[in-house]
């Protein structure tokens, strides 16, 4: 019944799934050279990160298992079981961390949302207790108006 009564004139196209889509290839970009540094470091290294000009060229030399892939100077590298182990950690927690932000998202602003509802606090401002004990008078005049007992 809302939606009859509020229209968009303006249909999605492709930019929202578009720019969703690179945000999630980003994503996953950056979670492949985060479990890198990951196992890097633990694997007694440093924290390498590469240059920004070396973020995609380097990830087909990374999923090979080369936890060198990219930086200027590696130093101790992570063997490839490691860095393949960490590298799918990390992944797992981008891919939940981004579930539960559309599902928040979904809720919050998809078509299935309740237009002009009030939050609770809001609700609970405007009908609690308080409210209710400010305008007995008013509500029950038989028992708190100014003629009561």
């Amino acid at each position: 019944m809302q939606q009859d009564r509020l229209r968009n004139p303006h249909p999605w196209t492709y930019e929202i799934p578009l720019a969703i889509l690179l945000t999630l290839v980003l994503i996953a970009v950056l979670g492949v050279h985060t479990g890198r540094a990951v196992a890097n470091l633990l694997a007694g290294g440093s924290w390498g990160w590469p240059p920004a000009t070396e973020l995609f060229p380097s990830l087909p030399g990374l999923l090979r298992g080369d936890a060198g892939a990219g930086l200027s100077d590696p130093g101790v590298v992570a063997e490839p079981g490691a860095l393949r182990t960490w590298v799918l950690i990390t992944q797992a927690v981008n891919l939940l961390c981004a579930l539960v932000l559309s599902v928040v998202a979904y809720r919050r602003w998809g078509p299935g949302r309740l237009r002009g509802m009030a939050s609770r606090t809001e609700a609970a401002s405007l009908l609690g207790l308080p409210r209710l004990r400010r305008h007995r008078a008013v509500i029950r005049p038989d028992l708190y108006g100014k003629a009561a007992r």
